[in-house]
């Protein structure tokens, strides 16, 4: 749910916020989100009816999501902290790298906020490319920024992060907070269990990340608990087209992975023929 601050027909100051079709003003605003209404345990004495009418609810998020993205170009998810100042080096580094994955030919998907997301999103625009914001419903929260083609606001995370991975070839991750770092090892748990194949995530910002990462070595892979092969998922630069380039060859080279599958098939159905034909004519 996204909120805003204009100005009435009056003069006056107007609260407003969007739940998916619905506009709320004034004192129709909740404090409460459908994330949170949905999870909270404490009131749970009409769940039979209330969830049961949620899980259509959910639904529509998903074909809407499914039906709205589902002719995107190939797209990179880009995440960072709403909370960064325009001027900042973040900011400045997303909106690089959205002007150089629009060039290359992604669209970019951000949380559709401000911040590293609007950055990203804006250098997508300037530079040709089309822009994706897929927004959430948050008790505080922000709008989908200008710089946004095409936008989504959804009331369930789970819904929403199904369609970052869906529909990118790769992630971004600058820095950002609680959301970004979910995000980020979402994705990595994702092409860890194989859920997804060939699905680069790039880390922009060394002096931010290099902490995680050291922890990541020295401390998990360490005592065991993920392979030393796992730290190989992360790329780790604060070069824009270092960054481009990961996710183009990564794509690059499991394009020639499905193409010699491909190959192999036909060849072996051919081979198959053959034989099949050679029995045929012995008989």
């Amino acid at each position: 749910m996204s909120e805003s601050n204009g100005r009435a027909a009056e003069g006056g100051p107007r609260r407003e916020r969007h739940r998916g079709a619905v506009t709320l003003r004034r004192a129709a605003i909740t404090s409460s989100t459908a994330d949170q209404r949905l999870l909270d345990s404490r009131q749970r004495s009409d769940w039979k009816t209330r969830d049961a009418w949620r899980a259509l609810r959910i639904l529509s998020e998903f074909v809407e999501g499914f039906d709205t993205l589902s002719d995107l170009p190939p797209a990179v998810s880009v995440f960072g902290s709403a909370r960064s100042l325009p001027d900042s080096p973040e900011c400045r580094m997303a909106e690089a790298l959205g002007g150089e994955l629009a060039r290359a030919g992604y669209a970019v998907i951000t949380g559709g906020g401000p911040g590293v997301m609007e950055a990203a999103n804006r250098g997508a625009s300037d530079a040709g490319g089309l822009s994706v914001g897929l927004g959430i419903e948050l008790p505080f929260e922000q709008g989908i920024n200008d710089w946004v083609d095409l936008a989504i606001d959804f009331r369930y995370f789970f819904a929403r992060k199904t369609m970052f991975v869906k529909y990118a070839q790769a992630f971004v991750v600058l820095p950002g907070g609680f959301g970004t770092m979910d995000e980020l090892f979402e994705a990595l748990t994702l092409v860890q269990t194989g859920k997804v194949t060939r699905f680069p995530v790039v880390l922009m910002g060394t002096r931010y990340w290099g902490g995680l990462i050291e922890w990541l070595r020295d401390t998990m892979a360490a005592e065991g608990k993920i392979g030393p092969v796992d730290l190989e998922l992360i790329c780790l630069t604060d070069d824009v087209n270092d960054a481009v380039r990961h996710i183009v060859e990564a794509e690059a080279m499991l394009s020639a992975e499905q193409e010699a599958v491909r190959e192999e098939a036909v060849a072996r159905t051919a081979a198959d023929q053959r034989v099949a034909a050679d029995e045929g004519g012995r008989d």
